[in-house]
C-alpha cells in the first residue's frame, strides 16, 4: 500500500509554498515565505537571516499590525472615505476589498503560527 505524502500532523492552514517539516531544506523554504511577509528591510538583518524562529517571530508581529490596519480602514471607511468625494460605488468596492484583506491575514496568521510552532518544535529538539 502506498501512503500518501501528507502528514495528518501537518496543519490545514500550512503554506503550500513551505515543505513539510523534517523534509530536506524545509526550514529554508520557510524562511524564504517568511521574508516575504514582512518589510524588505527586515529581510537582511543578520539576526533575522541566521534565526528562522526570530523571523517568524517579526512575521507573526507584522501581519497582527497589518490585521489591525486593515480592520480599522474597514471599521472607518463609511465615515471616512465620502468626505474625500468618492463615489459611492467606489466606497461600496473598498469596504469589500478592507474584508476580504482581512479574512486573508486572518488566514496568513494561522499559516505563520503554524510555521512558527514547527520551527520552533524542531529547533529544541536534538
Amino acid at each position: 500500500m502506498i501512503m500518501p505524502l501528507t502528514s495528518t500532523r501537518i496543519s490545514p492552514d500550512w503554506p503550500c509554498q513551505v515543505k513539510t517539516p523534517g523534509s530536506y531544506d524545509w526550514e529554508r523554504s520557510a524562511a524564504k515565505w517568511l521574508r516575504e511577509l514582512i518589510p524588505a528591510r527586515y529581510a537582511s538583518y543578520p539576526a533575522l537571516i541566521r534565526h528562522p524562529v526570530l523571523l517568524a517571530r517579526h512575521a507573526q508581529i507584522q501581519v497582527q499590525q497589518e490585521i489591525r490596519v486593515a480592520r480599522t480602514a474597514l471599521q472607518t471607511a463609511r465615515a471616512e472615505l465620502p468626505v474625500l468625494g468618492l463615489p459611492e460605488s467606489v466606497i461600496e468596492h473598498t469596504i469589500k476589498l478592507y474584508a476580504a484583506e482581512v479574512l486573508q491575514l486572518q488566514h496568513i496568521a494561522r499559516s505563520v503560527r503554524a510555521v512558527s510552532e514547527a520551527l520552533a518544535g524542531h529547533g529544541t529538539s536534538r
